[in-house]
């Protein structure tokens, strides 16, 4: 064999030696496999106490208009303190979705009220429309004070009927008052046991919510 001929078999024999050691440390190479996700755990508080705030910075309106301005709009409740009243609303949605729970870390819950726009007469006889109901919520250990949650903005705004359905809805009690009322509690429920807390619905506004606490004393299903 020629010199010639005996470089190129040893040039040829390293290149599939090179080929097969890349070859295998391919096939030997570990799949890039992702890390799993593990989900948070949920919450297991039980409510030892709550503070509501209802800022009096915050501007009220009475003005029966489809849209009036202003942070605080409400005709649920008779004229009077306006701050009071949902003050009030808030603190026995948080009785209705909080109180029952009997988880082992007892919390706090702190809300400042930043806006709760919910329907004139003249919208919700007519039209219809959407109860804007904005708030800051906290979630602190009630024995160390250590904020768990927050401070978090949460949107809850609730689709408000109109028209007949108002009427019909009036009639079976499902009045705006209890149609917050038991927004709320859901909403402060959902905050209070799940991981996520509150998810708002994609379009921005609840259309329907289940019941926390019946409507003199009978359950009452949602108009749809």
């Amino acid at each position: 064999m020629s010199i010639k001929r005996v470089f190129a078999a040893m040039v040829l024999g390293l290149g599939v030696s090179a080929c097969a050691s890349v070859d295998t440390a391919s096939r030997n190479a570990p799949f890039d496999v992702p890390p799993t996700e593990i989900a948070a755990p949920a919450p297991s508080y039980q409510m030892a106490g709550f503070e509501v705030s209802v800022p009096r910075s915050l501007r009220v309106s009475e003005a029966n208009m489809y849209y009036p301005g202003g942070d605080i709009v409400w005709r649920g409740d008779g004229y009077g303190d306006r701050y009071k009243q949902v003050q009030a609303i808030f603190e026995e949605g948080l009785r209705i979705g909080g109180g029952p729970l009997e988880g082992a870390r007892p919390v706090s819950v702190q809300i400042e009220v930043t806006r709760f726009h919910a329907l004139t007469e003249k919208t919700r006889y007519t039209v219809g429309g959407v109860h804007s109901i904005e708030f800051v919520m906290t979630i602190v250990d009630a024995q160390t004070g250590t904020v768990l949650r927050g401070p978090k903005p949460i949107k809850a705004s609730l689709v408000g009927y109109g028209g007949q359905k108002a009427v019909a809805a009036e009639a079976r009690g499902l009045t705006q008052k209890y149609r917050i009322t038991q927004h709320l509690a859901y909403v402060l429920r959902e905050e209070l046991t799940k991981a996520e807390g509150f998810v708002p619905p994609s379009r921005g506004a609840t259309k329907t919510i289940t019941p926390l606490s019946p409507v003199g004393g009978e359950q009452v299903a949602q108009l749809n």
